[in-house]
């Protein structure tokens, strides 16, 4: 075992931990850090062993006092990403027979509909600033609007849910404060009993969204605790969103940073828009670290995780192993093939990563189009947080 390899204390490896990463993955198999008191597995093969051997868990363990953490706790033992089988198994036949009924493919026309009226707002800021912000004024707003659109969340609250989302996933990082901590649990009390409210409604007055077909979803007899359904809206707003906020604003701050990479997109947007979107993905990966608790003792690559233990899979450093993806730390937006492991893989590969793809194939190709000699401007701020990797702002001028 070694001493902390991976200091999330530092802002400068928060803020760039590729270099680390590179360091890390010489070790040729996963490392101890005493710091985080778990497993690290930063190559491509051992995280993406990590993510489906059905030995390592995802093991949800409460926080104490539970009087205090109570919402918080049964947001996340009754949520979909939190369980293994057999309970895994149910919920994901639930949600995801929920989710055929919406049928993610008839959200396109709704998915551009917002990007023009996003863009029409940014061209108008800009025509007075000649600037606009590329997350506050388009990556950030669509997803929450589109999964808020699915769900059937009315439009005078959609902006209630960002600000609980963002202080919930708080919770996942490493450094967090008493404060942090205060405001997850409020957030998650004060959005469970939304959730309730609204369920409650859809049940009486039931409508074509995903809250009324997950209240009303039936497979083999089962059907959603009210808690389950809390849960699992819960989770899909927050991975509904995060990914798609911080994959698009990451992966523009590459593309401005690289013109020759930029202008590729510019000559052809539409047939390098699924290219481009996975290397956005792959290249600065929007979430970076997933833990995994092995219930019995797991050999990867030469070393045991003893039952109890815990391993995490670096998904941004296995996606820039160069065993696997050749000129790894170069971008490039035709990159194919391209495996990366951004949505994870597994039994818990990201149920919403269809509709995150399907989001960013079309507002980056709608982006480009309107504004093809965008150039970044000052002010860049980074969220400063190391597992859900992303931008604050990115400010482009025109």
């Amino acid at each position: 075992m070694t001493d902390a390899v991976l200091d999330l204390a530092d802002p400068a490896t928060v803020r760039d931990p590729y270099p680390a990463f590179t360091a890390m993955r010489a070790h040729g198999r996963p490392v101890w850090d005493d710091g985080l008191g778990m497993w690290l597995a930063f190559r491509y093969d051992d995280a993406n062993a990590v993510l489906r051997d059905r030995r390592l868990g995802r093991i949800f363990t409460p926080r104490e006092p539970e009087d205090v953490w109570e919402t918080f706790n049964w947001l996340h033992e009754d949520a979909l990403l939190e369980n293994e089988p057999p309970k895994h198994t149910r919920l994901k036949q639930l949600v995801a027979k929920a989710f055929a009924r919406g049928h993610i493919e008839t959200r396109r026309p709704r998915i551009q509909e917002l990007c023009t009226t996003l863009l029409d707002a940014a061209e108008a800021k800009a025509r007075d600033t000649g600037t606009f912000d590329v997350i506050a004024d388009y990556a950030e707003p669509l997803p929450v609007l589109v999964i808020a659109d699915l769900l059937g969340f009315p439009e005078a609250d959609v902006p209630l849910l960002r600000p609980w989302s963002q202080a919930i996933v708080r919770m996942y990082e490493y450094d967090r404060t008493e404060e942090d901590d205060r405001r997850a649990e409020q957030a998650c009390r004060e959005f469970a009993a939304y959730i309730d409210d609204l369920a409650e409604d859809r049940r009486r007055h039931p409508g074509d969204d995903l809250i009324t077909h997950l209240a009303e979803v039936e497979a083999a007899g089962e059907r959603l605790t009210e808690r389950e359904l809390a849960a699992t809206v819960v989770l899909l707003l927050n991975a509904g969103h995060e990914a798609t906020v911080n994959g698009m604003g990451n992966g523009m701050v590459a593309l401005l940073e690289r013109r020759d990479q930029w202008q590729r997109v510019v000559d052809d947007p539409w047939g390098l828009a699924e290219t481009a979107v996975e290397e956005m993905l792959r290249f600065d990966t929007p979430s970076q670290l997933f833990e995994r608790t092995a219930t019995r003792d797991v050999d990867i690559s030469g070393i045991t995780v003893s039952e109890g233990q815990k391993i995490a899979a670096l998904l941004g450093s296995a996606n820039r192993d160069p065993d696997v993806f050749p000129d790894a730390d170069a971008f490039d937006v035709g990159r194919d093939p391209n495996p990366h492991i951004a949505f994870g893989a597994g039994i818990h590969f990201c149920l919403g990563a269809p509709l995150a793809r399907l989001e960013m194939q079309q507002s980056l190709p709608m982006l480009a189009e309107r504004f093809p000699h965008i150039v970044a401007a000052d002010g860049a701020t980074p969220r400063e947080t190391f597992v859900l990797r992303g931008w604050a702002t990115v400010p482009v001028a025109v």
